[in-house]
């Protein structure tokens, strides 16, 4: 079968919730404002390192669409959805686009400065420790 090929993405992205594998660059980010059955979820242009499920055809509140499931591809955990075809002609914008439910991604930043991680070892010269946080 070979090695896997893992795409890396630069700057600020949205990563597999599980292994951290990178999924989409936030410059991919189309909208904010979508809903699955885990609560909120975005819409990119385009995403990479996903295994597409097979094409199923699955009414939403927007209608009826042909989507097939997608999941990490590093550790196969299903991360959400892909528009193969919407049928109502308002709807076309989201064929070929991706849903990242946002429970299943988070949110890091691959592009570190030196100057970033000057004040982050201040921090920790200072504090004793790291310090948590959600944001990436």
């Amino acid at each position: 079968m070979g090695r896997p090929f893992y795409e890396w993405l630069e700057g600020r992205c949205y990563a597999c919730k599980m292994c951290h594998c990178n999924l989409a660059s936030a410059t991919e980010l189309v909208s904010r404002q979508f809903h699955s059955k885990h609560g909120r979820a975005y819409l990119f242009n385009t995403a990479v390192n996903l295994s597409s499920g097979p094409r199923e055809e699955r009414m939403m509140t927007t209608g009826l669409h042909v989507v097939c499931d997608v999941y990490c591809s590093k550790c196969m955990w299903p991360v959400g959805w892909k528009y193969e075809l919407a049928y109502e002609k308002s709807q076309k914008y989201k064929e070929g686009k991706v849903i990242l439910e946002r429970a299943c991604v988070v949110d890091i930043n691959t592009a570190s400065s030196s100057s970033d991680d000057d004040e982050m070892q201040d921090q920790i010269g200072q504090e004793g420790a790291e310090t948590d946080s959600d944001d990436y």
